[in-house]
Protein backbone atom coordinates (compact mmCIF):
# COMPACT_ATOMS: atom_id res chain seq x y z
CA UNK A 1 0.00 0.00 0.00
CA UNK A 2 1.13 3.54 -0.82
CA UNK A 3 2.88 5.12 2.31
CA UNK A 4 1.82 8.30 3.33
CA UNK A 5 5.58 9.57 3.84
CA UNK A 6 6.38 8.34 0.81
CA UNK A 7 7.55 11.16 -1.88
CA UNK A 8 4.86 12.05 -4.85
CA UNK A 9 6.13 14.14 -8.15
CA UNK A 10 3.02 16.56 -9.11
CA UNK A 11 4.57 18.41 -12.12
CA UNK A 12 8.02 20.16 -11.63
CA UNK A 13 7.24 19.75 -8.02
CA UNK A 14 8.82 16.59 -5.44
CA UNK A 15 6.43 16.59 -2.50
CA UNK A 16 8.59 14.16 0.43
CA UNK A 17 5.56 13.13 1.71
CA UNK A 18 1.52 12.90 1.00
CA UNK A 19 0.70 15.29 3.92
CA UNK A 20 -1.16 18.14 2.72
CA UNK A 21 -1.75 21.00 5.25
CA UNK A 22 -5.22 21.69 4.60
CA UNK A 23 -7.03 25.54 3.93
CA UNK A 24 -7.57 27.00 7.00
CA UNK A 25 -9.20 30.21 7.82
CA UNK A 26 -7.17 32.01 10.63
CA UNK A 27 -7.98 35.87 10.30
CA UNK A 28 -4.34 37.16 11.06
CA UNK A 29 -4.17 39.52 7.94
CA UNK A 30 -4.48 43.45 8.11
CA UNK A 31 -7.79 44.78 7.54
CA UNK A 32 -6.99 45.95 3.79
CA UNK A 33 -6.04 42.54 3.28
CA UNK A 34 -2.45 41.91 3.95
CA UNK A 35 -0.50 39.30 5.00
CA UNK A 36 1.73 39.94 8.28
CA UNK A 37 4.97 38.55 9.40
CA UNK A 38 2.77 36.35 11.99
CA UNK A 39 1.85 34.81 8.60
CA UNK A 40 5.30 33.98 7.43
CA UNK A 41 6.28 32.51 10.52
CA UNK A 42 3.45 30.51 10.86
CA UNK A 43 3.11 28.77 7.58
CA UNK A 44 6.91 28.12 7.96
CA UNK A 45 6.29 26.20 11.14
CA UNK A 46 4.80 24.65 8.96
CA UNK A 47 6.94 23.71 5.93
CA UNK A 48 7.37 19.80 6.21
CA UNK A 49 3.83 19.37 5.05
CA UNK A 50 4.56 18.12 1.54
CA UNK A 51 2.38 20.63 0.24
CA UNK A 52 0.59 23.43 1.94
CA UNK A 53 -2.32 24.98 0.79
CA UNK A 54 -3.11 28.57 2.33
CA UNK A 55 -6.10 30.06 3.89
CA UNK A 56 -8.36 31.45 1.67
CA UNK A 57 -7.60 34.24 -0.57
CA UNK A 58 -10.10 36.53 -2.07
CA UNK A 59 -8.92 37.67 -5.85
CA UNK A 60 -11.26 40.73 -5.55
CA UNK A 61 -12.89 43.14 -2.89
CA UNK A 62 -16.34 42.00 -3.48
CA UNK A 63 -14.78 38.07 -3.22
CA UNK A 64 -14.11 38.50 0.27
CA UNK A 65 -15.83 36.66 3.28
CA UNK A 66 -14.64 37.58 6.10
CA UNK A 67 -12.73 40.84 7.99
CA UNK A 68 -9.26 40.33 8.09
CA UNK A 69 -8.28 37.35 5.17
CA UNK A 70 -5.64 37.94 2.79
CA UNK A 71 -6.25 39.00 -0.64
CA UNK A 72 -4.47 38.98 -3.81
CA UNK A 73 -6.09 41.80 -6.00
CA UNK A 74 -3.60 44.63 -4.71
CA UNK A 75 0.33 45.28 -6.00
CA UNK A 76 0.64 45.81 -1.83
CA UNK A 77 -1.10 42.45 -1.26
CA UNK A 78 1.44 40.89 -3.83
CA UNK A 79 4.77 41.89 -2.21
CA UNK A 80 2.99 41.45 1.61
CA UNK A 81 2.76 37.50 0.33
CA UNK A 82 6.65 37.58 -0.76
CA UNK A 83 8.05 37.11 2.59
CA UNK A 84 5.27 34.66 3.46
CA UNK A 85 5.97 32.26 0.49
CA UNK A 86 10.24 33.48 0.93
CA UNK A 87 9.60 31.70 4.73
CA UNK A 88 8.12 28.43 3.55
CA UNK A 89 10.94 28.09 0.90
CA UNK A 90 13.61 28.96 2.95
CA UNK A 91 12.45 25.94 5.25
CA UNK A 92 12.38 23.60 2.33
CA UNK A 93 8.28 23.98 1.80
CA UNK A 94 5.77 24.58 -0.72
CA UNK A 95 2.50 26.34 -0.95
CA UNK A 96 -0.35 26.89 -2.83
CA UNK A 97 -2.83 29.90 -2.38
CA UNK A 98 -6.20 28.65 -2.00
CA UNK A 99 -8.10 31.23 -4.31
CA UNK A 100 -11.44 31.96 -2.38
CA UNK A 101 -14.50 34.12 -3.47
CA UNK A 102 -16.95 34.17 -1.16
CA UNK A 103 -20.13 35.42 -3.32
CA UNK A 104 -23.40 35.36 -0.98
CA UNK A 105 -21.34 34.54 2.28
CA UNK A 106 -20.12 38.32 2.87
CA UNK A 107 -21.24 41.27 4.15
CA UNK A 108 -21.43 44.92 3.07
CA UNK A 109 -20.02 46.00 6.46
CA UNK A 110 -16.71 44.10 5.77
CA UNK A 111 -16.04 44.94 2.10
CA UNK A 112 -18.59 48.20 1.77
CA UNK A 113 -19.96 46.39 -1.48
CA UNK A 114 -23.48 43.96 -2.10
CA UNK A 115 -22.34 40.58 -2.06
CA UNK A 116 -22.92 38.99 -5.70
CA UNK A 117 -24.08 35.43 -6.21
CA UNK A 118 -25.35 33.36 -8.81
CA UNK A 119 -29.14 34.41 -7.53
CA UNK A 120 -30.94 36.94 -4.91
CA UNK A 121 -30.83 33.98 -2.16
CA UNK A 122 -29.43 34.28 1.01
CA UNK A 123 -26.73 32.48 2.73
CA UNK A 124 -28.33 30.31 5.94
CA UNK A 125 -26.49 31.37 8.75
CA UNK A 126 -24.64 34.54 9.74
CA UNK A 127 -21.56 36.12 8.55
CA UNK A 128 -18.14 37.80 10.28
CA UNK A 129 -17.92 41.46 10.29
CA UNK A 130 -15.95 43.62 11.97
CA UNK A 131 -18.90 44.62 14.38
CA UNK A 132 -19.22 40.62 14.64
CA UNK A 133 -21.77 38.14 13.71
CA UNK A 134 -24.57 39.10 11.50
CA UNK A 135 -27.15 37.41 9.02
CA UNK A 136 -26.23 36.88 5.58
CA UNK A 137 -27.59 39.55 3.68
CA UNK A 138 -29.69 38.68 0.48
CA UNK A 139 -27.14 39.44 -2.60
CA UNK A 140 -27.30 40.43 -5.90
CA UNK A 141 -27.94 38.00 -8.86
CA UNK A 142 -24.74 38.64 -11.04
CA UNK A 143 -25.78 39.98 -14.89
CA UNK A 144 -25.21 37.53 -17.11
CA UNK A 145 -22.61 39.98 -19.15
CA UNK A 146 -20.91 40.19 -15.63
CA UNK A 147 -20.46 36.46 -14.67
CA UNK A 148 -17.23 35.41 -16.85
CA UNK A 149 -15.09 38.43 -14.97
CA UNK A 150 -16.23 37.04 -11.72
CA UNK A 151 -14.67 33.57 -13.48
CA UNK A 152 -11.95 35.47 -14.76
CA UNK A 153 -11.18 36.76 -11.11
CA UNK A 154 -9.27 33.43 -10.22
CA UNK A 155 -6.95 33.44 -12.98
CA UNK A 156 -6.15 36.82 -12.38
CA UNK A 157 -5.36 36.20 -8.60
CA UNK A 158 -3.37 32.77 -9.41
CA UNK A 159 -1.07 35.39 -12.01
CA UNK A 160 -0.86 37.49 -8.82
CA UNK A 161 -0.29 34.58 -6.50
CA UNK A 162 2.42 33.20 -8.46
CA UNK A 163 4.17 36.68 -8.52
CA UNK A 164 4.20 36.32 -5.04
CA UNK A 165 6.16 33.45 -4.62
CA UNK A 166 3.33 31.05 -4.58
CA UNK A 167 4.32 27.22 -6.16
CA UNK A 168 0.78 27.02 -7.58
CA UNK A 169 -3.18 27.80 -6.78
CA UNK A 170 -6.29 25.69 -5.51
CA UNK A 171 -9.84 27.11 -6.25
CA UNK A 172 -11.90 26.40 -3.05
CA UNK A 173 -14.85 25.48 -5.40
CA UNK A 174 -16.22 23.68 -2.07
CA UNK A 175 -18.25 24.79 0.93
CA UNK A 176 -21.40 27.25 0.14
CA UNK A 177 -18.53 29.94 -1.47
CA UNK A 178 -18.91 30.87 -5.27
CA UNK A 179 -18.06 28.15 -7.47
CA UNK A 180 -20.19 26.12 -4.78
CA UNK A 181 -23.03 28.77 -5.15
CA UNK A 182 -23.26 28.21 -8.69
CA UNK A 183 -22.78 23.92 -8.51
CA UNK A 184 -26.28 23.98 -6.15
CA UNK A 185 -29.62 23.35 -7.13
CA UNK A 186 -30.92 26.19 -4.67
CA UNK A 187 -28.50 28.86 -4.34
CA UNK A 188 -28.27 28.78 -8.30
CA UNK A 189 -31.88 29.66 -9.80
CA UNK A 190 -30.81 30.88 -13.26
CA UNK A 191 -32.30 30.42 -16.66
CA UNK A 192 -29.33 31.36 -18.45
CA UNK A 193 -26.50 30.00 -19.26
CA UNK A 194 -24.48 29.77 -16.19
CA UNK A 195 -27.74 27.32 -14.46
CA UNK A 196 -30.89 25.01 -14.51
CA UNK A 197 -29.23 21.99 -16.16
CA UNK A 198 -26.40 20.30 -14.67
CA UNK A 199 -24.23 21.96 -17.84
CA UNK A 200 -25.23 25.23 -16.82
CA UNK A 201 -24.57 24.78 -13.23
CA UNK A 202 -21.02 23.74 -13.81
CA UNK A 203 -20.33 25.93 -15.87
CA UNK A 204 -18.75 28.74 -13.56
CA UNK A 205 -16.52 26.34 -12.21
CA UNK A 206 -15.19 25.52 -15.35
CA UNK A 207 -14.42 28.81 -16.91
CA UNK A 208 -13.28 29.87 -13.69
CA UNK A 209 -10.73 26.76 -13.66
CA UNK A 210 -9.86 27.36 -17.91
CA UNK A 211 -9.11 30.84 -16.66
CA UNK A 212 -7.10 29.96 -13.78
CA UNK A 213 -5.19 26.62 -16.14
CA UNK A 214 -4.51 29.43 -18.69
CA UNK A 215 -3.04 32.00 -16.14
CA UNK A 216 -0.55 29.65 -14.57
CA UNK A 217 -0.43 26.52 -15.93
CA UNK A 218 -2.29 23.20 -15.17
CA UNK A 219 0.66 21.86 -13.03
CA UNK A 220 0.00 24.74 -10.72
CA UNK A 221 -3.84 24.37 -10.42
CA UNK A 222 -6.18 22.79 -8.32
CA UNK A 223 -9.79 22.88 -7.06
CA UNK A 224 -11.68 21.56 -3.46
CA UNK A 225 -14.66 20.20 -3.69
CA UNK A 226 -17.32 19.24 -1.39
CA UNK A 227 -19.49 16.85 -3.62
CA UNK A 228 -23.31 17.05 -1.57
CA UNK A 229 -22.29 19.68 1.78
CA UNK A 230 -24.79 21.60 2.72
CA UNK A 231 -22.28 24.50 3.75
CA UNK A 232 -24.23 27.87 4.50
CA UNK A 233 -27.37 26.29 3.57
CA UNK A 234 -26.53 24.99 -0.12
CA UNK A 235 -28.16 22.13 -1.35
CA UNK A 236 -26.91 19.60 -4.97
CA UNK A 237 -28.89 17.64 -6.82
CA UNK A 238 -28.14 14.40 -7.78
CA UNK A 239 -24.34 14.77 -6.67
CA UNK A 240 -23.05 11.32 -8.40
CA UNK A 241 -24.56 13.15 -11.57
CA UNK A 242 -23.20 16.54 -11.32
CA UNK A 243 -19.81 15.50 -10.37
CA UNK A 244 -19.78 12.93 -13.09
CA UNK A 245 -20.11 16.07 -15.17
CA UNK A 246 -17.86 18.56 -13.55
CA UNK A 247 -14.59 16.12 -12.96
CA UNK A 248 -14.36 15.56 -17.00
CA UNK A 249 -14.75 18.98 -17.96
CA UNK A 250 -11.84 20.35 -15.38
CA UNK A 251 -9.55 17.60 -16.64
CA UNK A 252 -10.46 18.92 -20.27
CA UNK A 253 -9.77 22.17 -19.01
CA UNK A 254 -6.15 20.69 -17.63
CA UNK A 255 -6.65 21.50 -13.90
CA UNK A 256 -3.98 19.37 -12.07
CA UNK A 257 -5.42 18.13 -9.28
CA UNK A 258 -9.41 18.12 -7.11
CA UNK A 259 -9.10 17.80 -3.66
CA UNK A 260 -12.65 16.17 -2.60
CA UNK A 261 -13.66 16.99 1.36
CA UNK A 262 -15.62 13.72 2.81
CA UNK A 263 -19.16 15.24 2.46
CA UNK A 264 -20.46 12.45 0.71
CA UNK A 265 -20.45 8.81 1.54
CA UNK A 266 -17.44 6.62 0.55
CA UNK A 267 -19.42 5.12 -2.95
CA UNK A 268 -19.84 8.18 -4.12
CA UNK A 269 -16.34 9.36 -3.29
CA UNK A 270 -14.72 6.30 -5.00
CA UNK A 271 -16.48 6.71 -7.70
CA UNK A 272 -15.19 10.41 -8.45
CA UNK A 273 -11.73 8.58 -7.86
CA UNK A 274 -12.00 6.48 -10.52
CA UNK A 275 -13.30 9.16 -12.87
CA UNK A 276 -11.11 11.71 -12.43
CA UNK A 277 -7.48 11.02 -13.79
CA UNK A 278 -4.73 13.37 -12.32
CA UNK A 279 -3.75 13.77 -8.81
CA UNK A 280 -6.71 13.71 -5.70
CA UNK A 281 -6.07 15.08 -2.65
CA UNK A 282 -8.96 13.55 0.05
CA UNK A 283 -9.85 15.26 3.00
CA UNK A 284 -10.90 12.19 5.07
CA UNK A 285 -13.26 13.91 8.11
CA UNK A 286 -16.12 16.52 7.62
CA UNK A 287 -14.44 20.22 7.78
CA UNK A 288 -15.40 21.21 11.57
CA UNK A 289 -16.94 18.42 11.93
CA UNK A 290 -16.19 16.17 15.48
CA UNK A 291 -13.65 14.17 14.26
CA UNK A 292 -10.13 15.46 12.98
CA UNK A 293 -7.87 13.63 10.25
CA UNK A 294 -5.66 10.87 12.03
CA UNK A 295 -2.85 8.44 10.52
CA UNK A 296 -5.71 5.73 10.36
CA UNK A 297 -7.91 7.39 8.36
CA UNK A 298 -5.16 8.48 5.44
CA UNK A 299 -3.81 5.05 5.72
CA UNK A 300 -7.35 4.12 4.53
CA UNK A 301 -7.62 6.57 1.81
CA UNK A 302 -4.16 6.30 0.24
CA UNK A 303 -5.67 2.25 0.42
CA UNK A 304 -8.59 3.45 -1.55
CA UNK A 305 -6.63 5.56 -4.25
CA UNK A 306 -6.14 8.85 -3.07
CA UNK A 307 -2.53 10.37 -3.88
CA UNK A 308 -2.16 12.69 -0.59
CA UNK A 309 -4.56 13.42 2.08
CA UNK A 310 -4.97 16.95 3.51
CA UNK A 311 -5.39 17.62 7.49
CA UNK A 312 -6.63 20.01 8.86
CA UNK A 313 -7.34 21.08 12.51
CA UNK A 314 -4.49 18.45 13.08
CA UNK A 315 -1.87 20.91 11.65
CA UNK A 316 -2.96 23.91 13.83
CA UNK A 317 -1.56 22.65 17.52
CA UNK A 318 1.02 20.17 15.63
CA UNK A 319 2.92 22.36 13.66
CA UNK A 320 5.40 19.11 13.89
CA UNK A 321 2.52 16.59 12.00
CA UNK A 322 4.88 15.23 9.64
CA UNK A 323 6.90 14.39 12.28
CA UNK A 324 4.08 12.79 15.04
CA UNK A 325 2.65 11.05 12.14
CA UNK A 326 5.99 9.41 11.41
CA UNK A 327 6.80 8.50 15.09
CA UNK A 328 3.09 7.26 16.29
CA UNK A 329 3.42 10.55 18.98
CA UNK A 330 0.18 11.87 19.94
CA UNK A 331 -1.11 14.93 18.82
CA UNK A 332 -1.57 18.41 21.32
CA UNK A 333 -5.18 19.65 21.91
CA UNK A 334 -6.20 22.88 20.23
CA UNK A 335 -7.72 25.55 21.77
CA UNK A 336 -10.53 26.69 19.87
CA UNK A 337 -11.03 29.89 21.03
CA UNK A 338 -7.88 31.19 19.29
CA UNK A 339 -8.64 29.73 15.70
CA UNK A 340 -10.28 33.60 15.14
CA UNK A 341 -8.87 35.68 17.47
CA UNK A 342 -5.70 37.50 16.13
CA UNK A 343 -2.82 37.45 17.41
CA UNK A 344 0.29 35.02 18.28
CA UNK A 345 -1.28 33.26 21.02
CA UNK A 346 -2.82 29.96 19.32
CA UNK A 347 -1.34 30.39 16.32
CA UNK A 348 2.65 30.54 16.67
CA UNK A 349 2.63 29.58 20.20
CA UNK A 350 2.35 25.75 20.00
CA UNK A 351 5.53 23.73 20.76
CA UNK A 352 6.90 20.83 18.84
CA UNK A 353 6.44 17.36 20.70
CA UNK A 354 8.43 17.99 23.88
CA UNK A 355 10.12 14.39 25.35
CA UNK A 356 9.79 13.65 28.79
CA UNK A 357 12.57 11.92 30.08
Amino acid sequence: MTDLLSSYRFGDLVLPNRVVMAPMTRVRATADGLPTPLMAAYYAQRATAGLIVSEGVQPNRVGQSNPNTPGLHTEEQVAAWRPVTDAVHTSGGRIFAQIMHGGRVSHPDTTGLRPVGPSAVAAVGDVFTPGGPRPAPVPRALETAEVPGQAGSYGEAARRAVEAGFDGVELHGANGYLISQFLSSNANLRTDRYGGSVAGRIRFAVEAAAATVDAVGGDRTGIRLSPGGTFWGVAEDDVPTLYAALLPELARAGVGYVHLEATSDETVLTALRRAWPRTLIVNPTLPMGPKQTGREDADRWLGLGADLVSFGRAFIANPDLVERLRTGLPPAPVDESTYYQGGAAGYLTYPAYQHVA
